[in-house]
């Protein structure tokens, strides 16, 4: 059976001597210390004036244009609709439209634009009319004999008229 021992002992290299500084051109660290030469680094006080400092070059912060254009405002987002959601809330012969798809708590607001996708499949025959529609979707309706008008598309060109 093995000794016991009560002295805890660290492991070999976790214990270091401190690093003395300052104490003459013969201790290898004398006359500026391991700081350089002049400089608001090289004195006493924080080693960094303020965040983002760089040592004296331009800031990141400063280099970086703080004004211009943002496309943010004209971002839009559209309310998803799936071809599977309306097999199952709608009947054969109906009209998809944003009221409708309100009324099926298929869509949250009158303000919100509608995108309808080709996700999943429909048999029945209705008649679209959404603000926009994916090429799929497109397909598999006028497949199942319906038919689809991009409310949207329609507003523009009567505008240009």
């Amino acid at each position: 059976m093995a000794e016991y021992n009560p002295v805890l002992t660290a492991p070999v290299g976790a214990n270091k001597k401190r690093k003395i500084v300052g104490r003459g051109s013969s201790s290898g660290l004398g006359t500026t210390a391991g700081k350089g030469n002049k400089g608001a680094q090289s004195r006493s006080g924080s080693p960094q004036p303020y965040v983002g400092f760089e040592g004296g070059q331009m800031p990141l912060y400063r280099r970086i244009a703080q004004r211009g254009f943002s496309n943010y405002p004209f971002k839009v987002e559209y309310d998803v609709v799936n071809l599977c959601d309306i097999e199952a809330k709608y009947a054969d012969g109906e009209t998809v439209s944003k009221e409708t798809l309100i009324a099926k708590n298929l869509v949250k607001s009158k303000k919100s634009l509608v995108k309808l996708l080709g996700t999943g499949n429909i048999t029945k025959k209705v008649t679209v009319s959404v603000d926009k529609v994916s090429k799929t979707a497109k397909e598999k309706v006028e497949k199942a004999g319906g038919s689809v008008v991009e409310v949207k598309k329609a507003e523009k060109t009567e505008k240009k008229d």
